[in-house]
Order: structure tokens, then C-alpha cells, then sequence
């Protein structure tokens, strides 16, 4: 049966059948092996859980484009290989998904109460939360389907429930009043992470507090502050100044009357505060400044909040209970300066902290809040990366993490959300203390008493997912006996992710994996050490997809280039080839659609090779001469007295595949690509293509042997590069696969194929040689028929200077010389001919012996006309040079121009003007 390939490659054609096949098949599951020593260890890699709301932008085909080299690459090579996908809950991303939506239709999630509000949510997310996924299995992701996760699934709410309590009991989780960030619009706490700032200028305003007598009234005397937020002076509790300061030395000991608020402040002395910032006094509100909280607590202030949890001022505020904070704003400083009390304005830049989600600025304020007390977490991540059990790639994001893992804060975990894991703790209302169990309590564990509600926040998102390595494995255990698939696929192998989420995902996976898998015994019931208990070994940070011109992208900017329309109109193998190609590590990439044109191009070059590849094989076919399948499927190989240009393309491959495999070892998807890319389209379409040409004749009178064993070269080397490229182009490669088989191949899928191995087969220096030396003459021959304007049908003789033992490799291969670069005889030459244009190269000389007809009438016409142009311009170009009054006023590189294209124009009219006196007389 004839290879069916269509004329034309269509990537739209053939992807989505791909694509939906290999899911139907499950192709890439893989089950618990039973691991010996022949195994190997398995390849794990988790898939960074995109957010349930969350669609396929560029550094997310980024990301799984690298995950998938690999995880296809680990997979061909015979490892044990786990990919493992899933996506996020995303707590507060998704709440605000469905409060838009509930808001559209006139109500709100607090009119639903939380339960329907949660069932709305839960909907939602059957309906459009699973988008992300069908788009990665659109684009051929090779993860194990069936083992699909959501961090809200039943296993793995117990997983986050038995964390929570353990930490609890090992008195690691405390809750406490403290300042954090809060954004007014999402209502919630939110992490240092997740505040974006910018640097705007804004304003730095000076205010004369009023200094009370022993009576209480005002002296008349002011002491004045600095602030860049006049709004929060309503929950002013004192005013701080150095002890040292000699502008103030008076001051100790007395009180201060707040302004508009009519209350009496004391003055507080604090090393803290700044002699050189503003007027060196500064306020204090512990409810809304962390600083000022700290300060606070050491000098026994109170804490008085003046906001509500949308940011309007509460009755705390008095007059101004009500307002918006920045309308408050306004009012106050109205008020301050109708009282006298508002002094001079300076323009001042400051960072302002905004809400990585709704964009809303963040108010730093008091709230009542669960954390987690990281440091001993923390040591134990710091000594697992210290040690080297954790690798990262690029080297410099080591550093990058223990700064960060040493200067690290308490972690607060609660969210006022009701999207998520609810904290598993219960307020007693008669002893006010809190219950916190497994298993959801009747009665309080304290005092017995059966008046007991469960608290309404819900667990950060990042503590869930940071549990994912263990949880997705089955930790917790019973009798904390581990279950297969974490003895066999935990630790993971890899971790490939964005900086952006080294933070708030990649420390705190560390983190907890590191504590609670330490306590898991290995299979063989030895006690874990820290390099088994880290959840990855390796981790690989990928830059940023930026666009062709490195600039981030952005909506605002409107150079956002959205991947799906990439895919589109050039297909998914043209889009990997082009992020693979530029993924240097630590090397953003700028993202050029004319490179994807050219990949896409490239893509059809394998499309056109296959078809001319089968398009010999069925010719073979047809008079009997057929290439034996076991010839395929493993490293191609030639005898030793095959032709120059079968050892030399095997020999390629093998120097390919070995730079390959070494390149994907260390993370050079760049190297790799590009290594494939010229051997394919440079070594194999460009040379060995057009020499096999020669050797496959099927003609009644061929040497069937000859003219097998040059198919079966072919054959195998071709089929052995779709190979070698199958992780970087999936579909093309399995369509051309197929293809190849005749669709019986002898595995479902060019994925469960044996990949192309270093160091599989010795490279042939002298094949090599012999052939760069043929290539080398082959491309010199044709520059020079370019130079003297040889036709391109036409063949000529060419005489060639060179040494004997090369002169016999030329002469052994004459014919692929007089092929491909139409020669019709070599003449060997102790000296190159006069009068011949020749090439010098360090291996030979060489000339090309050609005399072309002239129309000697046709081509004095031309040269006239040339002549009379020349002429013309070297007229126009005196003119203006011999005019000073134009050399004075027109600017240097003009005139530098104007001299530089005189001289090429003369020397052209010379060259003409000899050429027309050459011409023999009519």
C-alpha cells in the first residue's frame, strides 16, 4: 500500500485528531512500577497548577512546552516517567469570579449566604474551570491524564486539614492581631507576595499638633509631624521623637491634643524614629503601620482601627465615620487647614502597595489573623538547598532563595474568603477558646461545653498547593506507612516554573515537603533523611516571554500575544520549535513571530522530505526492494564499505543525537532545538538528500543490493530524526511516524518509541572529513558560476588543484560533485589555468572552465546605456560637491554620502567604459 501523506502540510489537519488520540489511549499513563535495579529511577515532574479561572497565555506555553520536551525525552529514553497535572482552586481569584457573576444578576454573596454561595461556586467551576486543561490537551501535553487533580478534591482537603492540625500541635500555628496587608475590594488579608508596588509622586503633608498644658488646653506651642497619609491621624495614639533630638529635648514627658479628634496623645521617645525624615516627629497609628504597631507594643499603646473592611471610616473616625478613606482625606485636610493646623505641602515619591488581583491600593491594617511560625520550617528548607539535595537552575536563583528563606516572616495563612479549605478550628462561646481536630467536634475540647462555631476564614491557597508533592502521593498515612506511588515517585524529579512563583509556591513547597515527608519512613521502613524527604531534586527557572521588542507584555500595552491565535495560524509544533530555540537559561525570550514563520517553514521542509523520502520507498516497492523493519527503530548503522555519503550522514546522527541528549540534560533547550534544526534541514535535506539521489535506481538493470542498502540508509536515518525531534514537534512527527508504518507501527505512538541515545554508535572522523572536503569544493564551484554569470542549467568542466590523498576522495566521489554542482568533468592541475576565475581555499584551488556566448550588438547596447547613466549621476554628484555653499550648510554625513557614491559611480563608468572597448568591432 502506497505511503498516504497529502501534497500540502496542514497542521490544522492533523493536531486535533493527535491530540485527541492520545488522550482516548491514555497513551501517557503511567502505573506504579515495580522498581529494580534495571528500573531506574522514575522522572516526576508536577505541572505548576494553573488557576481554575486561569487560560493559556505565552509563559504558560512556555512552561509546559519545556515540561514536555522533557517529560517526552525521559519517557523515550526508557525511564519510568510521571507527569503529573491539575489545577488550583485559586481562592480569591475564583471568589471574585462568582461574586461578578451573582452581581450581574442582582444579588450578592452575602444575600446567598455562604452555603448556596458555595454551591454557585462549585458550578462555576464545573462549567468553566476545566478550560486551561482541554487547552493543554489541544496542544498535545503529555501528562498522565487519568491521575488529574484539584486541590479542592476530597484526598487532598485531608492532606490540608491534617497539615493545619499537625502544625497546630506542634505549636507551630498561633492566632494573633497583628497588621497585614488588606485589599478593601477583595476584603481579605493578603500576602507580602501578593502586593504589587509602583512608584508614584505624591504628597508629604506637615500638621501642627497642639501641645496640652498640665490642665489639658492648649499651650499654644505645636509640635509638627510629617505624614503621606493624612487620613489615619483619627487613629492617632501618641507621637513618637527621638530621645536624642535636640529640637524636642523640651517636649519629654508631655501630651499633645489630636487634632480634630480632641483627645490628648503622649509624647513616646523611640531610637526608631528618624531625626533627618520630614520633621523627625512622627506619628503613631498601630492599626493601620506595621511599624507603628511595633512601636506600639513596646511602648504599651493601644490600637485603635479606624476602617471598616471596605475601607470606609468606622465610628472610630467620629465626624468622618462613613467616608470613603481618600474622601475622608480630603475632608481632613479641608478641616486641618480651616483650623490653622495644616502646615507647608511637599511633593514626595513614594511606593504604593496594590493588590495583585483587583488592583485596589492595599491599607496595611489590624486584623485578627492564623500564622504559621516558618522559622523552624524554614531552617530545615534553607539546610535541603545548603546541602544540595535541591539544585536550581540558572545557579543564581540559590541565592536569590536562602536571601529570601533567611529574612523570612511568619506566614499568615487565613483568608476572609469562603472559596477554599475553611480552617479546622471552632470558637467556644462559654470559655472562648478554640477547638482544633481531624474530625469535625460536637462539643468544645476545652470546657465541654456544645456551643461551638467553626471559624469562617479559609486557608491561603498557597498553603494547599504548597502540600502538593506529598498530597498527590497520598501522604497523610495510615499507621504512617507510605503508599507505592510515594515510595516510588517521591521525592520528584523537577520542577520547571516561572520566578514569579519561586515565592509563593517553589520555598514553601521546600518548606512543607521538608517537614512532613521527613517523618515518612522509606519503603523499607528505614528512617527518611533530608535528601529523600525534598519534593523535588532539581528546579529550573524559566525566563520571561517577552515581545520582539524585550518588552514585558502587558494588556495596557497592547502587545500581549496570545498563544492559541499563534497556534492557529502556524501550528503547535511551529510555536514550541520557537520558544524551544530561544529557552536559554536566565536569557528572557523575545518572542518574534517571523521566527515561528520560519519554524513553520521548517515544518514543512519534514513535510516535503517524507514525501520524497516515501515517495522512493513505494517506487523501491514496486520492483521488489523493500527495507527490512528491523532495520528501523534503533541507531542507524552502514558497513564499512558503504558509500561516503551513507557513513557520513550516520555518523552525523550520532554526533547530533549525542549533543542532543547532553543539551536536554543540562537544560539548553536552546542548543538542543538548534542542533536538531541544522542537522535536519543543513545535514540531512541539503546534502544527504540530493547524493542519495544517486544511488536509488529502479530501473530494470539496478543493483537490487546497492540500491536497498541506500534505501534502508535512508530510511532508518529518517526515521530515527523524526525520533530525535518527536519531543520538540509531537505532531508532525507522529502523523510522518505513522506514515512510515503504514499505520501498523509497532507501538501506539512515536512517543513510546526509544529514543535516539549518546553514545549509542562510534562517530566516523574520516567519513566526516572526506565530506566536509566534497561540500566544501561543492560550495565553492557554485559561488563561483554565480561570479561569472554561469546559466543555471548549464554543466561545465572544472579544473582542481589539490593534494593526492584528498584528489582520490574527490575523484572516488566525482559523481556527487558533477551532481550537485553540474560539472561535467574534474581535471587534476598542478597550477590553475590563466585567464580562469578561480577560488583559493587552504584544501584546494579550483575554476570554473566556462566562455559564454555574447550578443555583441545586445550587449554594446547595454553598456551604452550604462555608460550614458553613469555619466549622468557622476555629472549631478561633481555639481553639488564643486557648490561650497552646499558643503557649508548640508551636514557631514551627507556630504561623506554624497563623496562615498561619486567614487563607486566612477569606477562603475570605468569599468563600463573598458568593457565597451573589449567588445570586438561589428
Amino acid at each position: 500500500m502506497p505511503h498516504d501523506l497529502p501534497k500540502a502540510y496542514d497542521p490544522t489537519a492533523i493536531e486535533d485528531h493527535w491530540a485527541e488520540y492520545w488522550v482516548r489511549e491514555n497513551l501517557f499513563a503511567q502505573p506504579t512500577p515495580e522498581l529494580d535495579a534495571e528500573t531506574g529511577d522514575p522522572f516526576t515532574i508536577l505541572l505548576p497548577p494553573p488557576n481554575v479561572t486561569g487560560r493559556l497565555h505565552m509563559g504558560h506555553m512556555l512552561n509546559q512546552t519545556e515540561m514536555d520536551i522533557l517529560t517526552r525525552w525521559h519517557r523515550m529514553k526508557g525511564d519510568p516517567t510521571l507527569w503529573l497535572p491539575g489545577t488550583d482552586h485559586a481562592g480569591i481569584a475564583t471568589q471574585m469570579m462568582v461574586e461578578r457573576q451573582v452581581a450581574s444578576e442582582g444579588t450578592s454573596r452575602q444575600a446567598l449566604g455562604r452555603e448556596k454561595f458555595l454551591e454557585r461556586v462549585w458550578c462555576w467551576r464545573k462549567q468553566y474551570g476545566g478550560a486551561i486543561l482541554e487547552q493543554m490537551k489541544r496542544l498535545g501535553a503529555s501528562v498522565d491524564w487519568q491521575r488529574e487533580y484539584f486541590t479542592m478534591d476530597a484526598n487532598l482537603s485531608v492532606a490540608v486539614r491534617e497539615a493545619f492540625v499537625r502544625l497546630h500541635e506542634q505549636g507551630l500555628i498561633y492566632r494573633g492581631a497583628y497588621v497585614v496587608n488588606w485589599c478593601p475590594s477583595c476584603q481579605t488579608a493578603i500576602s507580602d507576595l501578593e502586593v504589587i508596588h509602583e512608584e508614584v509622586l505624591g504628597s508629604l503633608w506637615e500638621i501642627r499638633y497642639p501641645v496640652a498644658g498640665p490642665d489639658g488646653k492648649a499651650t499654644g506651642e505645636f509640635l509638627t509631624i510629617a505624614t503621606t497619609r493624612p487620613e489615619t491621624l483619627l487613629g492617632d495614639v501618641a507621637v513618637a521623637i527621638h530621645p536624642e533630638d535636640e529640637r524636642y529635648l523640651h517636649l519629654h514627658g508631655k501630651k499633645l491634643l489630636l487634632p480634630l479628634m480632641n483627645r490628648e496623645i503622649p509624647i513616646v521617645l523611640d531610637d526608631w524614629v528618624s531625626r533627618d525624615f520630614g520633621t523627625g516627629a512622627v506619628k503613631v497609628t498601630p492599626a493601620h503601620d506595621p511599624n507603628d504597631f511595633a512601636l506600639g507594643q513596646r511602648h504599651d499603646l493601644p490600637s485603635i482601627n479606624i476602617m471598616d473592611d471596605t475601607a470606609h471610616i468606622n465610628e472610630a473616625g467620629g465626624v468622618y465615620a462613613g467616608l470613603s478613606r481618600f474622601a475622608a482625606r480630603k475632608r481632613i485636610l479641608e478641616d486641618l487647614e480651616a483650623q490653622g493646623l495644616l502646615g507647608k505641602i511637599h511633593d514626595h515619591k513614594l511606593s504604593i502597595g496594590r493588590c495583585e488581583r483587583s488592583k485596589d491600593v492595599i491599607e496595611p491594617r489590624l486584623s485578627t489573623q492564623w500564622f504559621i511560625k516558618i522559622q523552624p520550617l524554614a531552617d530545615r528548607a534553607i539546610q535541603a538547598v545548603e546541602e544540595g539535595h535541591i539544585r536550581f537552575t540558572p545557579e543564581q536563583y540559590k541565592k536569590t532563595y536562602l536571601n529570601w528563606m533567611t529574612n523570612i516572616h511568619d506566614w499568615c495563612i487565613s483568608r476572609q474568603l469562603w472559596w477554599g479549605h475553611r480552617i479546622p478550628a471552632w470558637h467556644c462561646a462559654d470559655c472562648h477558646k478554640i477547638t482544633v481536630e481531624r474530625e469535625d467536634p460536637t462539643a468544645c475540647a476545652h470546657c465541654g461545653g456544645p456551643l461551638i462555631t467553626q471559624e469562617t476564614d479559609v486557608l491561603d491557597t498557597w498553603f494547599s498547593s504548597g502540600l502538593l508533592p506529598v498530597s498527590v502521593f497520598g501522604w497523610p498515612f495510615t499507621d504512617n506507612k507510605p503508599s507505592i506511588d510515594f515510595s516510588t515517585f517521591y521525592p520528584t524529579s523537577l520542577l520547571v516554573t516561572g520566578f514569579d512563583i519561586l515565592f509563593f509556591w517553589v520555598a514553601r513547597m521546600i518548606m512543607l515537603g521538608c517537614w512532613f515527608a521527613l517523618d515518612v519512613p522509606m519503603a523499607d521502613g528505614s528512617k527518611r533523611e533530608l535528601k529523600d524527604a525534598v519534593p523535588f531534586k532539581d528546579v529550573y527557572i524559566h525566563a520571561l516571554v517577552r515581545d520582539a521588542n524585550r518588552e514585558k507584555m502587558s494588556k495596557t500595552k497592547g502587545n500581549v500575544i496570545d498563544p492559541i491565535e499563534i497556534v492557529k495560524q502556524y501550528g503547535t509544533d511551529a510555536v514550541r520549535f520557537t520558544l524551544a530555540s530561544m529557552a536559554s537559561p536566565g536569557t528572557d525570550i523575545a518572542f518574534n513571530v517571523a521566527r515561528t514563520e520560519g519554524y513553520r517553514a521548517f515544518a514543512n521542509k519534514i513535510w516535503n522530505a517524507a514525501r520524497l523520502v516515501f515517495m522512493n520507498v513505494d517506487r523501491a516497492a514496486e520492483v521488489g526492494i523493500v527495507v527490512d523493519p528491523a532495520a528501523l527503530g534503533g541507531m542507524p548503522d552502514v558497513s564499512e564499505d558503504a558509500p561516503l555519503e551513507a557513513r557520513w550522514i550516520v555518523a552525523e546522527f550520532h554526533k547530533t543525537a549525542v549533543e542532543v541528549n547532553q543539551s536536554l540534560a543540562n537544560y539548553r533547550y536552546d542548543d538542543a532545538a538548534n542542533t536538531i534544526y541544522q542537522f535536519f534541514w543543513g545535514s540531512f535535506c541539503d546534502w544527504y538528500l540530493e547524493i542519495v539521489k544517486l544511488r536509488l535506481d529502479f530501473s530494470e538493470n539496478t543493483d537490487k543490493a546497492k540500491t536497498q542498502a541506500a534505501l534502508t540508509t535512508l530510511l532508518s536515518v529518517f526515521e530515527a530524526s523524526l525520533r530525535l525531534l518527536s519531543p520538540f514537534m509531537p505532531f508532525i512527527t507522529e502523523e510522518i511516524w505513522q506514515t512510515v508504518y503504514e499505520g501498523n507501527p509497532p507501538v501506539k505512538s512515536i512517543a513510546l518509541t526509544r529514543y535516539p541515545q549518546a553514545g549509542d554508535g562510534p562517530a566516523d572522523a574520516t567519513s566526516q572529513a572526506e565530506m566536509d572536503l566534497l561540500q566544501s569544493l561543492i560550495v565553492e564551484i557554485r559561488t563561483l558560476r554565480k561570479e561569472i554569470g554561469v546559466e543555471e542549467k548549464a554543466v561545465t568542466p572544472i579544473e582542481l588543484r589539490i593534494d593526492t590523498h584528498s584528489g582520490a576522495a574527490i575523484q572516488q566521489n566525482a559523481i556527487i560533485v558533477e551532481r550537485l554542482a553540474r560539472v561535467t568533468e574534474i581535471r587534476p592541475v598542478e597550477k590553475i589555468s590563466a585567464g580562469l576565475a578561480k577560488h583559493h581555499t587552504p584544501a584546494f584551488d579550483v575554476a570554473v572552465i566556462y566562455e559564454r556566448e555574447i550578443d555583441v550588438p545586445a550587449e554594446r547596447e547595454r553598456l551604452t546605456k550604462d555608460i550614458a547613466k553613469y555619466e549622468k549621476g557622476l555629472a549631478a554628484a561633481e555639481r553639488q560637491l564643486g557648490n561650497q555653499s552646499f558643503l557649508e550648510k548640508a551636514p557631514a554625513n551627507i556630504v561623506e554620502g554624497l563623496k562615498k557614491q561619486e567614487s563607486e559611480t566612477r569606477q562603475l563608468l570605468e569599468k563600463a567604459r573598458a568593457a565597451l572597448a573589449a567588445l570586438p568591432s561589428e
